[in-house]
């Protein structure tokens, strides 16, 4: 049996199970087609390292004890697709120097670990005649046709860490807390955390809100003797008035009333309102970082297991995806590039008008 060379990189933003999900992937391999026949070639800082040629080659020993590691041992960058497919000033067709990567290093197959924006390069390469897997990461769970994506779960653990803390502050303070949850187009995880921190409000991008609801829903409140309130926000959220415009629209809105995000404007209007000290917390960079969650241990190393198996079927094309629980895959045509709001009539969304919490709309 000839070796067979498998690239491997992650792109976009980090979160915890990429190591995890390489190691699932490349022991698979190793039990699959014998470690002697099995070379794996590590890509730094994704798909910058693809463009750049920067790469070594990998040694079993390098992929024990990592399982329980966070970030990405590779490095990750964030690449632009729009700046990926367009020859810039510097005349460099970063495609034609991808393609010419992957012969260089004599590449049977690439893995690519990412999120929307890496499924799309990662199909591109695919259409332009290499063999490409995608394994679906992001803590925004976002990515369309898959369940959940590995990364989500222990985001979500530390994103509920955080709204519990809030509450024993907010209420010695008598004091409205917002938390500002990553979540720029969609918002699971601001969603799921919310209900599971108890949060009274939560604002999220799929539902543009009303100042006057949110406003109203913490007035009830302390008409009924909470002196406190939890607010959830993504980061992406948007009034019912912004919803009207464009993006890029709503972003010189902002910058020409001097804020950043919805939840900083929120906080000053709840505060000018009712007369109740509104205050933000945002946890950021914390979501992504740390020890993945033993959920998302069990799927990264799933995951990553799938891939070996498209490897050897030669089935390349596709994403490991997540469906009903069972480990399968989706062409990457199909899902590259197409994200996966929250539905407006998903169980979460019923299951937090249930019990009361608003959504300020």
């Amino acid at each position: 049996m000839a070796v067979l060379r498998i690239g491997i990189l992650t792109s976009g933003g980090d979160c915890s199970g990429l190591n995890a999900a390489m190691r699932g992937a490349v022991k698979a391999c190793y039990d699959r087609f014998g470690e002697k026949n099995t070379q794996i070639i590590g890509i730094k800082n994704g798909y910058y390292g693809l463009i750049n040629g920067t790469a070594k080659e990998m040694k079993p020993s390098d992929f024990s004890g990592i399982l329980t590691l966070g970030g990405t041992m590779l490095g990750t960058k964030r690449q632009s697709f729009k700046m990926l497919t367009s020859v810039g000033e510097d005349g460099v067709d970063k495609i034609k120097m991808m393609k010419n990567t992957y012969k260089d290093l004599k590449l049977d197959c690439l893995i690519t670990l990412g999120g929307n924006g890496t499924h799309k390069t990662a199909n591109l390469l695919s259409s332009e005649g290499l063999n490409i897997i995608g394994l679906p990461k992001t803590i925004d769970n976002d990515i369309y046709g898959t369940d959940v994506t590995f990364g989500f779960h222990t985001a979500l653990e530390t994103a509920t860490g955080v709204i519990d803390r809030l509450h024993t502050t907010a209420a010695s303070h008598s004091r409205v807390i917002l938390a500002e949850i990553m979540g720029n187009k969609t918002g699971w995880l601001t969603l799921y955390s919310g209900i599971a921190g108890g949060a009274d409000v939560i604002i999220i991008p799929e539902c543009p809100y009303d100042i006057e609801k949110v406003i109203e829903a913490v007035e009830d409140r302390a008409a009924a003797g909470k002196k406190f309130s939890i607010i959830a926000v993504a980061e992406g959220a948007y009034d019912k008035d912004e919803a009207k415009l464009k993006r890029k629209d709503r972003s010189k809105l902002r910058e020409e009333q001097g804020i950043k995000t919805a939840t900083e404007r929120i906080a000053y209007q709840i505060e000018a309102s009712t007369g109740i000290e509104s205050r933000v917390c945002v946890p950021g960079h914390m979501l992504r970082g740390g020890t993945p969650s033993a959920y998302d241990r069990y799927l990264s190393t799933a995951i990553g297991a799938r891939a070996a198996k498209l490897i050897e079927s030669a089935a390349f094309g596709y994403s490991v995806a997540v469906k009903n629980e069972i480990i399968t895959e989706n062409k990457l045509p199909d899902i590259a590039g197409i994200s996966k709001p929250v539905p407006e009539d998903s169980q979460a969304v019923k299951t937090a008008k249930q019990i009361g919490i608003s959504f300020g709309a």
